[in-house]
């Protein structure tokens, strides 16, 4: 990957919408060698898919909490259910697994409060293995869906 591949994401990054013309254009190349490079990337794996960012308040998910859990075992099947149970929840955004405690931090979305109540007694506190569910909730989002920073 050369530093146009670089510029070539960027562009990408902030708007994933220009056309290959527009994105030629503004990388000084033109459209063929463009469009190889960018059938480069997408074969390669660097760029993974193509999205639409949604405001979550303007489609009734609102509510936003970051979740805490804390695993009884590590086991390998132990943590395959998990992960496996945690990928079927469509309001958990986001699922990393972390080094020390908790075991994982879960970015979820919800209607309302009620909502996630409901979602926290019948979906996260009885996924496999779970010891304790904790949660805070997001008070107000300053960076979110930042590009890679090339």
């Amino acid at each position: 990957m050369d530093a146009l591949d670089r510029e070539i994401l960027a562009h990408l990054q902030s708007d994933g919408r220009l056309t290959l013309t527009e994105l030629a254009d503004r990388v000084g190349l033109s459209v063929s060698p463009c469009h190889r490079r960018l059938r480069a990337l997408e074969r390669d794996g660097v760029i993974t898919g193509y999205r639409a960012q949604l405001d979550p308040a303007k489609v009734g998910l609102g509510f936003e909490a970051l979740v805490f859990v804390t695993m009884d075992t590590t086991s390998a099947d132990t943590v395959a259910a998990f992960e496996e149970a945690v990928a079927a929840v469509p309001q958990v955004l986001r699922a990393e697994r972390l080094f020390g405690d908790p075991d994982y931090l879960l970015r979820v979305v919800a209607r309302d409060l009620p909502s996630y109540q409901e979602l926290w007694d019948t979906r996260l506190a009885a996924l496999p293995g779970v010891r304790r569910v904790g949660s805070t909730i997001v008070m107000k989002s300053i960076v979110q869906d930042r590009g890679l920073p090339l």
